[in-house]
């Protein structure tokens, strides 16, 4: 019997495929790594799961597992949420993140399917994801967003310790959301200085905050996407995003 065209998971080929293009990402993310100093296996590679099959995430889970690797997923459009009750998921220990910007509207859906929300960019998102969680009877990880590269395009607070101060105290006096780093999306530039910079500046950001407020929990730093993998490990990423560089590039929609 033919498998059907998106079960991944039962053609060889495509396994191998993804096996090679995973090796490669891990391969620049132990030699940046090792270039600062650093215990790659203790990074997590999460990976970014839009528009990826149920077939290709568990197949890519395993792979990292294999290595010995830290994996979790990450959805960034709430309306893929779904496909993670999928047989092939659904019974997964692998831990699952929302990596995108947040709709009040969906912060009950986000809630139930994330242990991590790494876009806590504004008051009302936190507001909408405490009301949510309470009513669920669950406890969340969240991460404060900044916009470290000053682009009106991207969401977040001022890469400042009195901008995020306010949020992160909100956040450490809830008893259902628990902060526990800070995240960014590196500078849209070719200009590998200007990339270093806006994620250097969320690394200072993390350890100022921490020392001023007496926050230790703040360790996480979600930041580095395949384009600039090896510049976030050298600034000390504790969480990198990649997607195509491992599942190969999307389909044509």
């Amino acid at each position: 019997m033919t498998p059907p065209a998106d079960d991944t998971s039962l053609i060889p080929e495509h396994r191998e495929r993804m096996a090679a293009r995973l090796d490669e990402v891990l391969a620049r993310l132990d030699a940046a790594a090792q270039q600062v100093g650093r215990d790659s296996s203790e990074i997590t590679v999460l990976l970014a799961t839009k528009t990826r099959t149920p077939a290709e995430i568990a197949v890519a889970v395993e792979l990292l597992r294999e290595r010995g690797r830290r994996a979790a997923v990450g959805e960034n459009r709430a309306q893929e949420i779904a496909k993670h009750a999928d047989p092939l998921l659904v019974d997964s220990t692998v831990p699952r993140h929302f990596i995108g910007r947040l709709q009040t509207n969906k912060a009950r859906d986000v809630v139930a399917f994330a242990e991590m929300i790494h876009s806590v960019d504004r008051e009302g998102i936190a507001d909408a994801l405490e009301r949510r969680a309470e009513t669920a009877g669950l406890t969340r990880e969240v991460l404060v967003q900044v916009n470290t590269s000053g682009e009106e395009s991207k969401g977040g607070f001022a890469p400042t310790v009195e901008a995020i101060a306010p949020i992160v105290e909100r956040l450490r006096a809830s008893e259902v959301l628990r902060p526990v780093g800070l995240m960014t999306i590196g500078a849209n530039s070719s200009d590998s200085g200007e990339v270093r910079s806006s994620l250097r500046m969320l690394r200072e950001l993390r350890d100022r905050t921490r020392e001023q407020l007496g926050a230790p929990e703040l360790e996480q730093l979600s930041m580095g996407m395949s384009g600039d993998l090896e510049i976030a490990v050298e600034e000390g990423a504790t969480i990198v995003r990649v997607g195509s560089a491992i599942f190969g590039a999307r389909p044509a929609v």
